[in-house]
This record gives C-alpha cells, sequence and structure tokens, in this order.
C-alpha cells in the first residue's frame, strides 16, 4: 500500500483529534476534586437550609456552590456611584467603588478588595492554576483573581456580581494603606 497525501492528511487529521481528546480528558479536574475545598469554620456559619432561605437561586447558586454566573448578566457592570461592594451573604464589606474598573470581561473587577475583606485559594478545577476568592466571614464564592489588571496592584479581582449587593454612599476606604498580592501570585508573575 503505498502512502497518498490522502492518508497522511487523514492520518494527521486523526492524531491531532486523538491528541485534543486525550488532553482534554486529563486536563479536566475530577467531580470529587472540583468539589473539595479546604473545610475550615468562619465567622457567619449558617445550615444549607437557612442559606437557600436567605439567598436567591443565582446568589446560593455562587455563593454556596461556586457558580459562575453568565457574564455581562449582573447589573452591578453598569453600577458606577460612589459606595461599596458588600458580600450578599453577610453583608461585609468587600471593595470599594473607588478600585472598580472596567476590564471588559462581562463581570464586575476591582484591582483591590479592602482590607481583611477576602480570603483566598487556589482552584485547581478545569485543569487550570487559578486564585479563587470568598468572603473572610462566611466562606462565599465571589469569583477568581487574576493578573492582568491595572496599576497599582496589576490584580483584576473579577467577581461574580450575584456574590455582592451595592452600598451607595462614601466609597469605603482601605483602612490598611497598602494592597495585597493574591496566593502565589504577583503582578509580574503568573497566578
Amino acid at each position: 500500500m503505498s502512502l497518498t497525501r490522502r492518508h497522511l492528511l487523514g492520518l494527521g487529521g486523526a492524531v491531532t483529534a486523538a491528541g485534543l481528546l486525550g488532553l482534554g480528558a486529563c486536563s479536566r479536574a475530577a467531580p470529587a476534586a472540583a468539589e473539595a475545598r479546604p473545610s475550615r469554620q468562619f465567622e457567619v456559619a449558617r445550615s444549607d437550609a437557612e442559606w437557600r432561605r436567605l439567598l436567591s437561586p443565582a446568589q446560593y447558586a455562587v455563593l454556596r456552590q461556586q457558580a459562575t454566573e453568565r457574564p455581562w448578566s449582573s447589573p452591578l457592570n453598569k453600577e458606577h456611584r460612589q459606595g461599596t461592594f458588600a458580600c450578599a451573604g453577610c453583608a461585609l464589606p468587600l471593595f470599594s467603588s473607588s478600585t472598580k474598573f472596567e476590564s471588559h470581561t462581562g463581570w464586575p473587577s476591582f484591582w483591590a478588595p479592602l482590607h481583611n475583606a477576602i480570603g483566598e485559594d487556589r482552584d485547581t478545577t478545569f485543569g487550570m492554576l487559578r486564585v479563587e476568592a470568598h468572603c473572610r466571614r462566611c466562606g462565599g464564592h465571589l469569583g477568581h483573581v487574576f493578573n492582568d489588571g491595572p496599576r497599582p496592584t496589576g490584580l483584576r479581582y473579577c467577581m461574580n456580581g450575584a456574590a455582592m449587593a451595592f452600598i451607595p454612599g462614601a466609597a469605603q476606604q482601605d483602612a490598611a494603606g497598602g494592597w495585597r498580592v493574591p496566593l502565589g501570585s504577583s503582578p509580574t508573575s503568573g497566578a
């Protein structure tokens, strides 16, 4: 049997498809790993039934089940007044409106949280390493932190709008006077 261009192209396509399928299958986190999160106690602790009663279905999915809302679906994307963005689960102030910026990603984005507002965990779901941001008081999932934001931090806190409530008024300022760099990243190295 002689190899023709058709055979070579077909073989190359089959090898490429097999490689992509294999790579995709290997890069996905196992369901148990995706759900695994360090067990810890938070100041605000409620039963699952209490969280379901207190939160809207969208808030519950994001805050308690680590879901992600559809991009451009949150009214907080268009929120440009002075004020504070607080956790929808426990009302802890999280971000000042002075740190909000337009990232063109479809989710409310900030370049720094308020001091002692955000907790962070490594997130390896979907076969990639990310920094997951959660409310340090109730543990509610907020979103992720990336190192492609503006100065002065170089960080982008990409948050789910469903996880937050906006409180208009004077924007709360960071009493610490400095910004944190999330776990395992810096403005110049990958997260």
